[in-house]
């Protein structure tokens, strides 16, 4: 067989396999990972200092140091962070701005990845459109890479 038609259908199976996986995920949102997590055990929660209100922590905004910091929804914040030229990005927001305008308490905010890329590196954002849900003290409670549907938007708020 020709090295050239070995090589051409090794990068075809490739492409195919990369093109499935983005299907699957993009836009699916993961659960973020914080001590917060929904179900950690009294006994975990002692250790971070939950189990006595007075004891723990205060949740400390991820848009505290940001202009975007009063502009958080009185339940929760669709964060969005697009750039100039990408496509998914337009479709992104129409649904985000749907979203916020039927669900009552929440907000969406939109950011030029390009313009803010300190705080694209400070929240780990690696493409865009990334949307982020906060919830009402402005932590993250779930992240979508790439242009989520407006039913997975929906489900993503129900665990806000």
């Amino acid at each position: 067989m020709n090295p050239g038609l070995i090589v051409l259908l090794v990068v075809v199976v490739l492409v195919l396999a990369l093109g499935g996986w983005r299907l699957r995920t993009d836009g699916r949102f993961k659960a973020a990972s914080s001590p917060r997590a929904e179900g950690s055990t009294p006994a975990e929660q002692a250790l971070l200092g939950q189990a006595d209100p007075e004891r723990a922590p205060q949740p400390i905004s991820l848009l505290a140091d940001t202009q975007w910091r009063d502009d958080l929804g009185e339940k929760a914040t669709l964060l969005q962070f697009s750039s100039a030229f990408c496509a998914p990005c337009r479709a992104t927001r129409r649904i985000l701005g749907e979203v916020a305008e039927i669900v009552p308490g929440v907000s969406h905010i939109e950011v030029d990845a390009e313009l803010h890329l300190a705080l694209v590196r400070e929240l780990g954002i690696m493409r865009t459109p990334t949307t982020i849900v906060l919830d009402a003290d402005g932590q993250e409670v779930t992240r979508a890479a790439g242009a989520p549907t407006k039913d997975q938007v929906l489900t993503a708020l129900a665990r806000a």
